[in-house]
């Protein structure tokens, strides 16, 4: 079984914002196999079976992600997706990669911890780095309102479903790299 992770914080305050980019993708995936996802285990997650395995949202906020990994079952590491915002890729670049460090991403470091082991796949979506002038906690907390920004994201967003679908079917991280990652714009 594979699990596909997307980290984000709970509550419409977060809704559709950067930081929200794993809950976003995992939106579009439980849609595409046309299940929802339902709270479950005191409401720390929330989770869909779809064929291939578990697509899970923890809502436990970011910084503590990894708080649901004991309630999953998880065996084997690579069997592990976790999709979430990065800064240091640009605006609709989207990258795929097993193991790494975490580059100060909270979320990863809580699930890195939990699995005891940083060598899941990893799926960063790009939302660039801030403006000039605007502090990074307020950069991630918002929506992208630039249109042709907000198309290119809306548009890694729906590359990263794909990606976690064919993860899901089975396919390799260098298949995965192979077919989906790009670079975005500035």
């Amino acid at each position: 079984m594979r699990f596909v992770i997307g980290l984000g914080n709970p509550g419409e305050k977060y809704s559709h914002t950067r930081h929200n980019a794993g809950f976003d993708v995992t939106d579009r995936l439980a849609a595409f196999f046309q299940v929802s996802l339902k709270k479950r285990c005191l409401r720390l997650y929330r989770r869909a079976q779809v064929p291939g395995g578990l697509v899970v949202q923890p809502l436990t906020y970011m910084n503590k992600s990894g708080e649901i990994i004991k309630y999953l079952g998880i065996e084997d590491v690579s069997q592990v997706a976790v999709i979430c915002d990065n800064m240091d890729l640009a605006v609709g670049g989207l990258r795929i990669r097993r193991g790494g460090g975490s580059s100060g991403q909270k979320g990863l470091d809580s699930i890195s911890q939990a699995l005891n082991s940083p060598d899941f796949i990893r799926v960063y979506v790009g939302v660039g780095r801030p403006a000039e002038g605007v502090e990074v906690v307020d950069h991630v907390l918002q929506v992208e309102k630039d249109p042709e920004k907000s198309r290119l994201y809306e548009e890694s967003l729906n590359l990263a479903a794909k990606a976690c679908q064919r993860f899901l079917e089975g396919a390799s991280v260098e298949e995965l790299q192979r077919d989906f990652n790009r670079k975005g714009v500035l």
